[in-house]
Formats: structure tokens, sequence, C-alpha cells
């Protein structure tokens, strides 16, 4: 026969058991699935940080080429639809092998750098010349103008005829926005004489990173403004 009063303490002590059990458990379970709900919010979190720095980097890339207003012949903004972001001018590590103070030209990739006392050097994206048109080796920024006159040389002329309003003796065509130069140059000599090759701003976008000049190496207008008032003349120049 059970004694009642010795199963009563039994059965309390069950039960806090058994309560402290699911206490347990309960306590465990939480432990368990907290982590699956953080993960989540952890996501959203990264996903929301790498749209606000896509979004700085938007604006950035805006400002950077947007309308310049103060130059001698207002610049309009750059249509950025029309270059591919790897084309944007940004500051890079000092890849190119060669010392500060060079400009160096990556016709197989596109890309001119200007290499800086640091070990980095600032990237822009070029236009470069068509098969058969091109130039490379080395040479000197002999000198710059701001929004120059664009003379044909004779060759060119020779193969499109229309050209001959704008010649030497014509005077050359006069700065502009529709100038083949754009708002700068800097004009590259070898060995003491004028290669007739150019780095120079135009207003196509599409061409960043495509042969299309006949020859010259060409930068977005914004582009050019920032190189010139980078290279000092007399810097050497490779392209390679």
């Amino acid at each position: 026969m059970t004694d009642i009063k010795s199963a009563e303490p039994f059965s309390r002590r069950a039960m806090l058991l058994g309560g402290a059990s699911v206490a347990a458990l309960t306590l465990a379970g939480c432990s368990r699935r907290e982590p699956q709900g953080r993960r989540p919010r952890l996501r959203v979190m990264e996903r929301l940080a790498k749209r606000r720095a896509k979004r700085r980097n938007t604006d950035d890339y805006a400002f950077m080429y947007g309308p310049k207003p103060n130059e001698e012949f207002p610049l309009p903004a750059v249509n950025l639809k029309q270059v591919y972001s790897k084309f944007y001018r940004r500051e890079v590590r000092n890849r190119t092998g060669y010392p500060a103070g060079t400009v160096v030209v990556d016709t197989k990739n596109f890309y001119l750098y200007w290499t800086q006392p640091d070990g980095t050097a600032m990237r822009y994206g070029v236009g470069l010349g068509r098969a058969g048109f091109s130039w490379n080796g080395n040479g000197k920024i002999q000198w710059k103008q701001k929004w120059p006159k664009w003379t044909p040389p004779a060759e060119m002329i020779e193969r499109d005829p229309k050209l001959e309003k704008w010649s030497a003796e014509n005077g050359g065509q006069p700065p502009g926005l529709r100038n083949p130069l754009g708002a700068r140059a800097l004009y590259i000599f070898q060995n003491g004489e004028d290669t007739l090759y150019r780095l120079h701003g135009t207003p196509e976008a599409f061409s960043i990173g495509k042969a299309v000049s006949s020859g010259c190496v060409r930068l977005l207008n914004q582009d050019v403004i920032d190189l010139y008032d980078r290279v000092p003349s007399g810097s050497p120049i490779v392209v390679v």
C-alpha cells in the first residue's frame, strides 16, 4: 500500500524536474534557432550596405563626369551609359613597372596610367587608333594646350578631301565642342620631332575602350582635363 505522504513529495519533485527539463529544452531550442534568425538579418544588412556603397559610387561618378560650365566652352555631362564602368577614372596600385611621373598607355586593355610617387597610379579609359594607324614607343609630352585648334595631317586630307578646309594653310579647325581634339591636348614628341599623335579629349563617350580613331589616344573630356592638370610638360610617355 502506497504511503500518500511519501508519494506527494515525489510527485512534486517530478513536476519540478519535468518543468526544468521543459524549460531547458525551450532555452536550448531558442539557442539553436537564434542564429538561424540572425543570418537572414545579416544578409539583408549586407545587401543594404552594398546598395548604399553602389549608390555612393554612382553619385561620385555622376559628379566626376558632370557638366563643367566654367570651361571656355562649357562641357555637358558625360553620358555614362555609353561607357563601361571599368573605364571610369580611378586611383589604382601602380603595376605598370614604370617609375613615378610616367604616362603609360596600355593598348591591350585600353587604359592610360599616370604613375604617382606613392606607388599608385591614376587610371583612365581610352580609345585608340584603328589597326594600321596606331603608334607605339617611347616619347615625351613636349607641350600641352587647352582647347586646341586641330590641323589634320596631309595624309588624312588625302584620304578625306573634305578635311582640306581645316588644313594648316586654312588655319586649322578652331577650338570648340566639335573640335576632334576636345578640351585639352598633350602633344607626343619623339627624338625632338612631333609624332603628330596626341592625348586628347573627346565628347564621343561610346569610343572609350574601342579602336576607332586615326591613331591618337582619346579620353573623355572630363578625364583629359584631370590628366592635363597632373602631367607637366616634358613628362615621359610609353605606349605599349
